[in-house]
């Protein structure tokens, strides 16, 4: 596949601020499992937690993907590049299907 040149539109504060919240949450969970992991806590607890952590992930990839769907393809596709900029959103969904 070809690569795609990419016109990036800045994201608004506030949407960028609820991002950085989510993956700073996540950072703090992880650390969590790693003192889990310190402390020798239940197996089944620490799975608990690598779960969570796994949902707020993926949350955060279908945020970020929405608006890219919204705003990045919308404008490749109204400017003519459509073809590719979905062959590249299709690649990327492909490996966060995996």
């Amino acid at each position: 596949m070809e690569e795609v040149k990419h016109m990036s539109r800045p994201r608004p504060d506030d949407e960028k601020q609820k991002i950085l919240n989510r993956l700073k949450r996540v950072e703090g969970q992880v650390r969590g499992i790693q003192k889990m992991v310190e402390e020798d806590r239940y197996c089944v607890d620490i799975l608990v937690q690598i779960s969570a952590i796994q949902s707020a992930l993926k949350n955060t990839g279908l945020t970020i993907t929405e608006r890219h769907m919204k705003h990045c393809v919308t404008d490749a596709i109204n400017s003519g590049d459509g073809d590719d900029s979905i062959e590249e959103l299709m690649a990327v969904l492909k490996q966060f299907s995996k």
